[in-house]
């Protein structure tokens, strides 16, 4: 057995905040059980991975539970991708389906069933001594990358329409959810970019340079790990998504309305957010401002997205800054803090009020009111 250095130690750092995060996760009570649960399976998923770099300590010899255990590699992108999906969706639901995702790894175990699997135990110490020449070792390598290049891509995908559905249809800070898997994805390529160039080195590097990138490794998925905690404590309940059932402006049929009769639609809206201001509301969607103003929700969406030039969010918070600047600009309001002002004109975070402040002003709320 071999002594103890960094590798190992950071692995097992690595492996027991994974674990630990994965088991709060599972035991959170909230309404988005499926990505929680969903989660926590990718990090535990993880924390298997991780093993790999102290494997010598848990297995004395090469046996079937160790070839076992490196195959559950081919499971970490899929769930990884189903999260994703189950936090942009509120309306996912794992079915049937979804089960094709395991193709990769049946087969990569069909792989390892003749010489690994069904092998003896010298036959497989034989083997573990020359594994990176083996075409069942090579094989695992590009398969596992070129699988981890495709999710991440879908992932992109996914996130892209579903912030789009977003915008066009909802006017509260679930963008920052948004945030949050975008920042998951950039991080996670990450990750595995270092990964490749270590398994570059790996294969046609020197052992001085693998060992080297191997650090560098173990120390960015430390850091990715405990920057999922603190997301995790930030954000307890994982998340509201939008229906997937929800159209872009552009899947919808054109609007069929006359010039006259959209002009006079707009001016209907606009007459009706500022005189009963239903953007005070911070959960205002569409659908709600909708049923409030007695339109046709697909009308109104095309009305906003397509005639207005804007989508729906950026809409709904141009009116809400308008209000947030009559009260900075009023010396009777002095005495509010920004932080009460946001709240009051339909927002619920600072930083999407300060980001959306700033968009429409060109000033954080703190300089507008300075300069009023």
């Amino acid at each position: 057995m071999q002594g103890i250095d960094l590798s190992h130690i950071v692995g097992f750092i690595t492996t027991f905040i994974s674990l630990l995060l994965a088991f709060f996760i599972f035991s959170v009570d909230s309404k988005n059980k499926v990505s929680n649960k969903l989660f926590a399976s990718y990090l535990l998923l993880n924390a298997i991975e991780y093993t790999g770099f102290y494997a010598s300590y848990l297995f004395e010899e090469p046996n079937n539970l160790l070839v076992a255990s490196r195959e559950f590699s081919y499971l970490q992108m899929p769930v990884f991708y189903l999260y994703i999906l189950s936090v942009c969706y509120s309306d996912f639901k794992l079915q049937w389906k979804h089960l094709w995702h395991i193709i990769p790894y049946i087969l990569g175990n069909l792989i390892m069933t003749p010489r690994f699997y069904l092998g003896s135990t010298a036959e497989k110490l034989e083997l573990f001594n020359n594994f990176n020449m083996l075409y069942e070792s090579i094989f695992a390598h590009i398969a596992l990358h070129l699988q981890s290049i495709i999710y991440i891509i879908a992932g992109f995908v996914v996130l892209k329409r579903a912030k789009k559905i977003f915008k066009e249809n909802y006017s509260s800070n679930t963008i920052e959810t948004y945030n949050w898997l975008f920042q998951l994805l950039i991080f996670t390529s990450a990750l595995y970019f270092v990964a490749i160039v270590k398994n570059i080195f790996k294969f046609f590097g020197d052992e001085n340079n693998f060992y080297f990138a191997q650090i560098i490794l173990m120390i960015v998925v430390l850091a990715v790990v405990c920057w999922y905690v603190l997301k995790a404590l930030r954000y307890p309940n994982l998340f509201n998504g939008v229906n997937s059932k929800t159209k872009l402006t552009t899947d919808l049929i054109k609007n069929t309305l006359h010039k006259d009769e959209f002009i006079q639609e707009i001016e209907k809206l606009k007459f009706f957010m500022e005189t009963k201001k239903p953007y005070l509301n911070p959960s205002l969607t569409i659908r709600d401002l909708a049923e409030l103003i007695k339109m046709n929700t697909r009308e109104l969406s095309v009305l906003i997205n397509q005639h207005l030039n804007q989508h729906f969010f950026d809409f709904v918070n141009e009116y809400r800054i308008e209000e947030a600047k009559e009260i900075l600009k009023n010396p009777k309001e002095k005495e509010l803090t920004v932080l009460e002002i946001l709240y009051q004109v339909g927002f619920n975070s600072k930083s999407s009020f300060n980001t959306a402040f700033k968009k429409h002003t060109g000033l954080t709320p703190t300089q507008f009111r300075k300069n009023t």
